[in-house]
């Protein structure tokens, strides 16, 4: 029986397009740095490298290390002394970027209604931002934060998407038993078959399906919100 619902955010609870919101995203950055001596172009490409070293983090230290450990490789030291300047940033301006961002009810519902039935709920967003940017997207979906039992950030994990190891960890973190957890996602890749690997169930959302590499979709339960609950009252009354 599924006892564990963990959901992805941006583009299933929160719908977007990736591409539009990153540049809107980055276009805020910039915006807001270059005026202290961050010339944009480096700066992103900044940004991208530091990603790729939460993408490659191994759980030896949490993703925020080592997203700053390679962002002062790049910019020195300075860009540690100026971490105030990137706090505030997600707290002010980053809210802009949600007008690249989507808007459907029906979330918020599906949330609702199944804290009502007795789901425990996790938000398993890739931890690739601080809490702040996540708990602002949580809201720009509306949803509240303290909705969810658990939502990873890149201050309290050391995994991310696809390694089935930031899957594994949250479950093992959380008392959670695989064959007991559904995941819930719209990309094939980080939701769908990095949480199967570990023994999770899937359910993908398509209302924003990602599919990068054309992967046969007929094999995962899929559909809308309306169809989640249908599929989780199957399952609760087999």
């Amino acid at each position: 029986m599924i006892k564990n619902i963990f959901w992805d955010l941006d583009g299933t609870l929160l719908p977007m397009d990736q591409d539009n919101f990153t540049k809107a995203y980055f276009k805020c950055l910039a915006v807001k740095m270059e005026p202290y001596g961050y010339e944009p172009k480096k700066l992103i490409d900044g940004i991208w490298a530091g990603t790729a070293a939460m993408v490659k983090n191994d759980g030896s230290c949490t993703n925020e290390e080592a997203f700053w450990k390679c962002a002062a490789g790049i910019f020195g030291d300075r860009v540690l002394r100026d971490r105030p300047l990137f706090d505030e940033f997600y707290r002010v301006e980053f809210q802009q970027a949600a007008k690249a961002c989507g808007y459907n009810p029906q979330a918020r519902q599906t949330v609702e209604e199944l804290n009502r039935r007795g789901f425990r709920q996790i938000l398993a967003t890739n931890p690739i931002f601080p809490g702040v940017a996540t708990e602002s997207r949580i809201r720009w979906a509306g949803l509240d934060p303290d909705d969810f039992e658990h939502y990873t950030t890149y201050e309290n994990t050391g995994f991310c998407k696809p390694n089935p190891a930031y899957y594994q960890d949250l479950l093992e973190r959380l008392g959670c038993r695989p064959e007991e957890s559904l995941m819930v996602g719209n990309d094939v890749d980080e939701d769908m078959i990095a949480s199967g690997a570990v023994g999770m169930k899937v359910f993908l959302l398509t209302d924003c399906l990602l599919n990068r590499k054309n992967t046969d979709i007929s094999v995962f339960a899929r559909g809308s919100f309306d169809d989640l609950l249908q599929y989780l009252e199957q399952k609760t009354a087999e």
